[in-house]
Parts: C-alpha cells; structure tokens; sequence
C-alpha cells in the first residue's frame, strides 16, 4: 500500500536542521497522512494503523512544537 509507505518514510525522517517552511509542509504532511490512514481504520480496524497514527501525531506534535517556539518570559 502506498499509502503506508509515505507513512513509514515520513516517521523515519530525519527532523534536524529543517527551514520553517520544511516544517510547515512537515506538519501538513503529517495531517494528510493521519487523516487518510483514519478513513482506512474506520473500515479495517487495524490496530496497527492506529498505533501507526499515534506515532504519526507524536511527530507531528513535536514539530508544531518547535515552529510555536518557546514562551520567552
């Protein structure tokens, strides 16, 4: 399935040294393939999709993270 591979290369990509525009379309990425792959596990109910899809949103998440930046007190 594609779709898993896009997947499986978007989850091993390496997250240093990244513009801000990579890490924009990084979390674009991310949300198109979380969406996706939850379409299929509304039909499949694979438990390996979802723990795919909570690995993908982890990632996510820490991108996001580092585009909001910290807080500066």
């Amino acid at each position: 399935m594609d779709l898993l591979k896009r997947a499986e290369t978007f989850e091993n990509m390496k997250m240093s040294h990244m513009s801000t525009s990579d890490r924009v379309q990084a979390s674009r990425d991310a949300k198109e393939l979380i969406l996706a792959l939850n379409e299929i596990y509304k039909k499949t109910r694979e438990p390996e999709l979802m723990e795919l899809m909570k690995r993908l949103t982890e990632k996510k998440q820490k991108i996001e993270k580092r585009l909001k930046g910290s807080p500066v007190i």
